[in-house]
């Protein structure tokens, strides 16, 4: 009897800032796909926006992918939190590669990660790319409303005198920065310290400056 072959799965796991924890949703995910014999092959990880369509890691799993791969997440917003145009661009890439979108919160997605019969999951396709765009654009929405209401709050903390700004992380800048002295890899500075590629070439960039 011939044993069917797993389904093959690339996770995405990305957060917004450097201060926040992109491997978050890790061991969720682990779960998931232990539960449904799926073989993870890849983790890809990044602190960057979901408004922003070039997104390093995000390019790097598409382009790893063969055609029927999934790719798994937590949520559809950390797939997308793009503009209709940067979300059509996307979607058409992930069609043209022939990639299955599943994530935790996309029941609907759940069949595309199971064997099953050629009608269903053509319906389920059809169903689950239904919902794709309906929740892309809830949390396009969501991301709009909050930069919007935080734009609110900054100009009134301004107006009153109270607007500081973001403190620096200055303990853990300090050691990106003696880390790019010895000579550390970006990759070896991003697992220690859980920065973001844009804050280590900020901070080298400012190094290279100082007098």
């Amino acid at each position: 009897m011939t044993t069917a072959a797993p389904i093959i799965a690339r996770a995405y796991l990305r957060a917004s800032t450097d201060e926040q924890d992109a491997t978050r949703a890790r061991a969720d995910l682990e779960r998931f796909a232990a539960e449904r014999g799926i073989l993870v092959v890849g983790w890809y990880v990044e602190n960057e926006s979901g408004a922003k369509l070039d997104r390093p890691e995000l390019f790097r799993l598409l382009a790893d992918s063969k055609a029927g791969d999934v790719l798994l997440l937590e949520q559809v917003d950390r797939l997308s939190r793009l503009t209709s145009g940067d979300w059509s661009k996307l979607r058409a890439e992930l069609d043209a590669r022939c990639i299955l979108v599943v994530a935790l919160d996309l029941p609907t997605s759940w069949v595309l990660a199971a064997p099953a019969d050629e009608f269903t999951c053509r319906m389920f396709a059809a169903v689950n790319s239904m919902m794709l765009d309906v929740l892309a654009a809830v949390a396009r929405k969501d991301y709009e409303d909050r930069r919007r209401r935080q734009a609110q709050g900054i100009a009134a903390a301004k107006a009153e005198g109270r607007f500081k700004g973001r403190a620096e992380n200055t303990v853990r800048n300090d050691g990106i920065a003696a880390m790019l002295k010895a000579g550390a890899s970006w990759s070896s500075i991003q697992a220690a310290t859980g920065a973001g590629r844009a804050t280590i070439a900020k901070i080298a960039k400012r190094d290279r400056q100082a007098p």
